[in-house]
């Protein structure tokens, strides 16, 4: 079994390979990675592995990145020590989902699930992948706003971007009116439809029908012009400028 670990904690990780070690002795460690970026580049670069150790919240950002980024064709073993994001874990080549610190017990049933689902546990990964890849995923359709004593209920495709301001996460619609919702935007990166909605930067989520006109920027960036419109500026950062250009084209 080859197996890849994305862990940015140089501890987690040494106590990831330990156990791998003792449950998988034949196992193989292709490599140990820190981010985001050096994910994708790996996996832009070489065969799929057999499996795939993941911590979720890495130094760069949230490890979902990485599905956005590159395809990922390898079952996922989460690992965080954070419960929150399990649906999240769940919509993506997830196995299982593991809270630090991990204990081996939990690893061993996470491992003996996977040879469950292969059949040989070792190189009948098509057919998982198949398995995970074919489900169909559903995005958010509408959100249930509450404020004050008031419920009311939003369609996301009436959503002209989501934003935060102040440390308090809102939507606003296509027809001006801004909402205080629950989720923070990395959770609304996966509940909505990447073919609609983009993270432009920290602190903006847009709808690509909410584009009034793009402006050219410092550094390669984009200013986008959003209606209606913002008080902030709304620039695309440098990180994701390459992915917001495909995403305009219907290539991301």
């Amino acid at each position: 079994m080859k197996i890849l670990i994305v862990e940015d904690e140089k501890i987690a990780a040494d106590r990831l390979v330990k156990m791998i070690r003792e449950l998988e002795p034949a196992a193989e460690i292709l490599d140990t990675l820190v981010s985001i970026k050096s994910s994708i580049e790996w996996l832009s670069t070489h065969a799929p592995p057999d499996l795939i150790m993941m911590d979720i919240h890495l130094a760069d950002g949230p490890s979902f990145e990485i599905f956005t980024g590159v395809k990922v064709e390898s079952p996922v073993i989460f690992t965080t020590a954070y419960d929150e994001h399990a649906l999240e874990a769940f919509k993506v080549n997830s196995i299982d989902y593991l809270l630090k610190p991990v204990k081996m017990e939990e690893m061993k049933r996470a491992f003996e699930k996977l040879k469950g689902l292969t059949g040989t546990g070792s190189r009948n990964l098509e057919q998982l992948i198949r398995q995970l890849g074919g489900k169909t995923k559903e995005y958010q359709k509408r959100m249930v706003i509450r404020y004050g004593d008031t419920i009311k209920m939003v369609d996301i495709v009436d959503v002209a971007y989501f934003f935060t301001e102040d440390k308090i996460n809102y939507l606003c619609t296509a027809g001006n009116l801004k909402y205080p919702i629950d989720f923070n935007l990395d959770e609304l990166e996966h509940l909505l439809d990447p073919a609609v909605f983009f993270r432009i930067n920290r602190q903006f989520i847009i709808n690509i029908h909410a584009i009034d006109k793009m402006l050219a920027w410092s550094k390669s960036r984009v200013k986008v012009v959003l209606k209606p419109g913002t008080t902030e500026d709304t620039i695309v950062s440098t990180e994701r400028s390459p992915h917001f250009k495909e995403w305009l084209t219907g290539t991301k």
